[in-house]
C-alpha cells in the first residue's frame, strides 16, 4: 500500500510538472528594482552551486492572479544557510538565519528575500508547532494550508519555468476555491481558519464545499491556539484593504465566538469601519478597529478578550478603552456637560478609543463632544505658564498644578480668554475670592 501511494504521489507530481514560461517575465516584471537585482544574484549563485530554487506559495498565487507587488519566498532542496551567506556578501546586505526551521532571510536597504529549506512536517498534537525535517519540494508543498499557497515556480536550473502543481491549486485560482489539502488541515493548525475567511475575502473567492464543512467542524481547535498566534493571524485580517468584509464573514461562521463567546461583529460595526478609513485621521489603523470592536464589549469582556489574544499595551489599552467609554455616551449627552469636564473625563483614555467612540456615537451630542475633544480640546493650554504664576505669587508644588488645572478649565469653558483675564483670576485665586477644585480652600 505505502509503495502504492508513493507511485500515485509521484505520477501525481508528474502530471502536474507543466511549462509556463509566461509566469517569470510576468514575475519580473512586478518586482522593484532592487528586489529584482538582489533575487538575480541569489538565482546565480544558487545555479553556481547546482541547485534549484522555487517561488512558492502565495508569490506564485500572487504573480498568476497578477496583484502586482510578490513577496519573494524561496525554497531549495537542502541547507540555505551558506546560500544566505554569499548572497548577503555580494550585496553588500545582511542575513539571519534560523537553523531549527532551515529558514533564513537575505536583506538589504531596498530589498527582502527569503529562503527556506525545503521541509515536511509533523503535527503531534492539534494546535501544536510543527516538527520539521529536510524533505523534497513535492513535500514541502504538501505541508502547506491550501491548494492556491501549494505552487512552487521553478526560477533557475534546467526546470527554470516550470510550474509544480500536484493539488491543483491554478484550478482552484480560476475555479475562485480555497480549499484545503487534507481533511486534518484545521485540527493541526486551527489558524488555517482566519486565513480561510482571509484569503476568500481578498480575493472573492469562496471556500469551497467540504472545505467549509471542516472548518466549521474544527472551530473548537481554535481553543488549542496560543494567543499571540491568534492574535497575528487576526491582526493580518484587520490589515486588510477590507477588513470589515472578513469580519462579517467571521461572524457568520462562528470563528469570532470560537475566540470568544462576546467578540461579534455586525453592519453597524462594518459602516464604522469604512467611516474610519474615510476620515483619514493619523492614527494607527489597527489600533483603531480593535478600538471598534471594542465598543460592543463590557469592560471586563474586553479585558478577557485582551487576555485572549495577549495584546500588547497599547493595543489592549485601544481595546479596553473603546469598551469603557461606551459606557461615557450617555454621560456625554447631556446638556450641562461643560468642556473641561469633557477633557477631565476623556484625558486617560488613548485617543484610537476616543476616535472609535465617536464613530459609533451616530449623530448625537455626544459625537459632538468626542469630536471637538480631538479636534481642538485636548490641544488646550492657558498660556499663563509656571514662571508666569510664580511672578503674580503662586509657590510651585501642588498649588501651582491646582491653579494651572483651574486656568485651562477656565480657558477650555470661556471663563477667560486672554492672558490679561487669566492674570486676574490668579489674583483673585490668591486674595480668597476663587476657590481652587483641591487646593483645600483656594489660598495659596
Amino acid at each position: 500500500m505505502a509503495v502504492a501511494r508513493q507511485e500515485r504521489k509521484r505520477d501525481m507530481a508528474a502530471r502536474s510538472l507543466t511549462k509556463t514560461t509566461n509566469l517569470l517575465p510576468r514575475l519580473h516584471r512586478g518586482l522593484a528594482a532592487g528586489v529584482g537585482e538582489a533575487l538575480q544574484v541569489v538565482l546565480r549563485l544558487a545555479e553556481e552551486e547546482g541547485r534549484t530554487l522555487y517561488l512558492v506559495g502565495g508569490g506564485v498565487r500572487d504573480v498568476v492572479l497578477r496583484r502586482g507587488q510578490v513577496d519573494i519566498d524561496l525554497v531549495g532542496e537542502g541547507p540555505v544557510m551558506s546560500l544566505a551567506e554569499k548572497a548577503a556578501l555580494v550585496l553588500g546586505g545582511r542575513w539571519v538565519g534560523h537553523r531549527v526551521f532551515g529558514t533564513a532571510t537575505v536583506e538589504g536597504r531596498d530589498f527582502r528575500l527569503d529562503l527556506a529549506m525545503a521541509r515536511a512536517e509533523k503535527y503531534t498534537r492539534p494546535g501544536a508547532l510543527p516538527k520539521v525535517r529536510p524533505a523534497s519540494i513535492d513535500d514541502d508543498l504538501a505541508r502547506r494550508d491550501f491548494t492556491i499557497n501549494a505552487m512552487a515556480l521553478a526560477l533557475c536550473g534546467r526546470e527554470r519555468g516550470q510550474l509544480l502543481d500536484p493539488f491543483d491549486g491554478m484550478g482552484d485560482i480560476a475555479g475562485g476555491r480555497v480549499r484545503v489539502l487534507h481533511g486534518r488541515s484545521f485540527m493541526d493548525d486551527a489558524t488555517r481558519i482566519l486565513r480561510a475567511v482571509r484569503y476568500e475575502t481578498r480575493f472573492g473567492f469562496s471556500i469551497e464545499e467540504r472545505t467549509l464543512a471542516l472548518l466549521k467542524r474544527d472551530l473548537a481547535y481554535l481553543d488549542t491556539i496560543s494567543g499571540a498566534r491568534v492574535r497575528h493571524d487576526l491582526l493580518r485580517l484587520l490589515a486588510e484593504e477590507r477588513p470589515e468584509k472578513g469580519l462579517l464573514r467571521c461572524q457568520e461562521l462562528g470563528v469570532l465566538a470560537a475566540i470568544h463567546n462576546d467578540l461579534c461583529f455586525d453592519d453597524e460595526l462594518a459602516a464604522a469601519f469604512r467611516r474610519a478609513r474615510r476620515a483619514g485621521r493619523a492614527l494607527p489603523r489597527t489600533e483603531l478597529y480593535l478600538a471598534l470592536l471594542g465598543t460592543r464589549l463590557s469592560p471586563a469582556d474586553a479585558e478577557a478578550v485582551a487576555l485572549r489574544l495577549a495584546l500588547s499595551k497599547r493595543q489592549r489599552q485601544a481595546l479596553e478603552g473603546a469598551a469603557m467609554l461606551a459606557e461615557q455616551l450617555p454621560w456625554l449627552s447631556r446638556a450641562d456637560v461643560r468642556p473641561s469636564q469633557v477633557v477631565e473625563r476623556l484625558e486617560p483614555y488613548p485617543p484610537v478609543a476616543v476616535e472609535a467612540s465617536g464613530l459609533v456615537a451616530g449623530q448625537s451630542r455626544a459625537k459632538r463632544m468626542l469630536r471637538r475633544y480631538l479636534a481642538e480640546w485636548r490641544y488646550v493650554k492657558a498660556p499663563l505658564d509656571g514662571n508666569a504664576l510664580e511672578r503674580l505669587g503662586v509657590a510651585r508644588g501642588p498649588a501651582m498644578k491646582d491653579v494651572l488645572r483651574l486656568l485651562k478649565a477656565a480657558r477650555l469653558d470661556g471663563k477667560v480668554r486672554t492672558r490679561g483675564e487669566e492674570a486676574e483670576l490668579v489674583r483673585d485665586v490668591l486674595a480668597g475670592r476663587v476657590e481652587v477644585p483641591g487646593a483645600g480652600g483656594g489660598k495659596q
